[in-house]
């Protein structure tokens, strides 16, 4: 049976260490831009000012999704392997940033925001990145089209959902990214795994300036390219080429995080009254989602930005072991047991915090 570095040794046959180069160049990149864009920021004064809704006591230079933005971009280049694919998530990808950027400065409406995804996720499309499970026929066709839509604004909007405690976003997108990236090595898709492993690096190597306390916040400009770029990762992987409850439990399985609270809190807010179209949902924005939860159960910052983590983590493997077999799949079932045991002493530490209040 091949181990996990038996598959990424294979992986990396013929482009030797590529994916780790790749990894490293985006991380350092990321790394040396934030404090750059977080100084321009700063000097122009586009600043996330808190408020009522927000958890940040002072003023943080907004951006940081430039530095992520310019670090993936520029290493998926620099990889010189391309696709007609990869033309459509770059395309899609910067008219997101784009238009983020902007509502980032002078803040625009939920219509033209929700435009601006409708019109990324058309072009992911027209670039041949699309759902394909229906029957090839006009309404197959055009159920997969709306499906797909449905799909990549729903993951954006999820992602950017989460974009509120420090660390949370980025970390959590560079913990799907390690993911697909797996599955990816596993079933010998390295094109795939190259832009997967890359939006890790740089994610990562943003982290450093963006766990608590923060010195810059992803902003608009960042959370939703992130959400455009894993959701159009997640169409692109060729996961079950015969069977298409895998290829669909799979993405699903490794982003469920943010797809759990979107569904949550949409539902909670519609019930409450609070949401009663497209518009508001997208516009609306309150201490009701997952992370905020759980600081009104007792966690810190740090704890709930952990363990969240490891909740992703746990269910990332989830999606990974529906492509493992034999001893693979059990080394990621023992190391998925090891992050539920960890999730139970955070819970532990923190039911013990309470009670001796």
């Amino acid at each position: 049976m091949r181990t996990i570095l038996d598959i990424i040794h294979s992986f990396l046959a013929g482009v030797p260490m590529r994916a780790f180069l790749l990894f490293l160049f985006a991380f350092l990149l990321s790394f040396l831009l934030t404090p750059v864009i977080r100084f321009l920021a700063t000097k122009l004064k586009i600043l996330d000012i808190p408020n009522e809704r927000k958890i940040h006591q002072n003023p943080v230079p907004l951006l940081g999704g430039v530095a992520i933005y310019i670090s993936y971009v520029v290493t998926v280049f620099l990889n010189f392997s391309f696709s007609i694919e990869l033309k459509g998530v770059i395309l899609g990808g910067t008219i997101v940033l784009l238009v983020g950027l902007i509502d980032d400065i002078w803040n625009i409406s939920a219509t033209l925001k929700l435009a601006s995804q409708i019109l990324a996720s058309s072009i992911l499309i027209v670039y041949g990145v699309k759902l394909s499970f229906l029957p090839n026929n006009w309404w197959g066709n055009g159920g997969e089209i709306l499906l797909t839509i449905i799909w990549v604004v729903g993951i954006i909007n999820a992602v950017n959902f989460f974009d509120g405690m420090d660390g949370l976003a980025a970390g959590l997108t560079a913990i799907c990214s390690v993911c697909f990236f797996i599955v990816a090595a596993i079933t010998h898709q390295a094109y795939l795994g190259f832009l997967a492993i890359a939006l890790a690096g740089s994610c990562l190597g943003f982290l450093k300036f963006n766990f608590k306390p923060a010195t810059i916040f992803l902003g608009d400009t960042g959370s939703t390219f992130l959400g455009f770029t894993l959701a159009g990762i997640a169409v692109m992987g060729g996961w079950a080429e015969k069977n298409p409850k895998v290829a669909l439990s799979l993405p699903i399985l490794i982003l469920s995080v943010f797809i759990f609270d979107m569904i949550y809190i949409t539902i909670a807010r519609i019930l409450d009254g609070k949401v009663r179209n497209l518009k508001e949902w997208i516009e609306y924005t309150g201490k009701d989602h997952l992370h905020h939860r759980l600081v009104n159960l007792g966690f810190s910052e740090i704890e709930t930005v952990l363990f969240i983590y490891l909740i992703a983590a746990c269910l990332g493997i989830s999606g990974i072991n529906l492509k493992t077999n034999g001893d693979l799949k059990i080394y990621f079932e023992l190391l998925q047991g090891f992050y539920i045991f960890i999730i139970v002493v955070i819970l532990m530490f923190t039911g013990r915090k309470l009670a001796s209040k």
